[in-house]
């Protein structure tokens, strides 16, 4: 995986080989950009739902427009990946619409 320095730490740069064929399938459907599945990697926290063998990151972004037909606040997206010797599987991402999301204690 390619990666650039960003305030002194590694990025992970997302491309479309690091998408599992159920999530380009799903990115669609549920309103979700390769950008934005960058930043949920890159800023996110740990998600703590992630099931054994996997790992999972989310993060709330402001949205403030309408998502099939219905305005929204934020936009909660979820992560799931594994780790394999060749490098990051993106598995699949979820995407909830709404407002009020629990954010990562700091």
């Amino acid at each position: 995986m390619s990666g650039g320095e960003a305030q002194g730490e590694r990025r992970l740069r997302i491309t479309e080989a690091h998408l599992h064929p159920h999530l380009r399938t799903r990115m669609h459907q549920r309103g979700l950009t390769l950008e934005e599945i960058e930043r949920v990697m890159n800023e996110g926290w740990e998600a703590p739902d992630a099931k054994p063998g996997t790992w999972g990151r989310v993060l709330v972004f402001p949205y403030g427009r309408e998502w099939e037909g219905q305005y929204f606040e934020e936009k909660e997206v979820r992560v799931y990946y594994k780790l394999t010797p060749e490098g990051i599987v993106l598995l699949t991402a979820i995407a909830r619409y709404g407002k009020g999301f629990l954010r990562r204690e700091e």
